[in-house]
């Protein structure tokens, strides 16, 4: 099913080839290269799903989940961890914050899809 999808990530090549190959699955894209695009193209694209990385300057991805999980119209937004951070801790940061799942890079195609799908968490029981 064609999704619209925000990537979010400050290294701009790693989004960009996110993006692209989300394309090649048939779902609609766009890349935000920081925090402050992230919350702008939020509201501007409308994204079914966000692929947010979690180490981003100025607001990290904990921070921008957590304010995005304060507005009721982004109730249906699917948000999900794109990061480095692999450790339990980093994983429950994310739950808390209010992501839907977490992932590590660099990605599993096939982990990343069932994320998206929402058919498979992460997350500790």
């Amino acid at each position: 099913m064609r999704k619209r999808v925000l990537i979010v990530d400050d290294n701009q090549d790693a989004a960009d080839s996110l993006a692209q190959l989300l394309q090649l699955d048939g779902h609609e894209t766009q890349a935000a290269y920081s925090s402050r695009q992230a919350l702008e193209h939020v509201q501007l694209f409308g994204p079914d799903i966000m692929l947010l990385d979690i180490g981003l300057p100025e607001m990290n991805g904990y921070e921008i989940a957590k304010a995005l999980r304060l507005r009721p119209s982004l109730d249906h937004l699917r948000l999900i961890a794109v990061t480095g951070y692999g450790q339990a801790i980093d994983r429950l940061f994310a739950l808390t914050a209010g992501f839907n799942d977490h992932l590590m890079k660099p990605l599993d195609i096939a982990a990343l899809r069932r994320a998206m799908a929402g058919s498979a968490s992460t997350h500790p029981a």
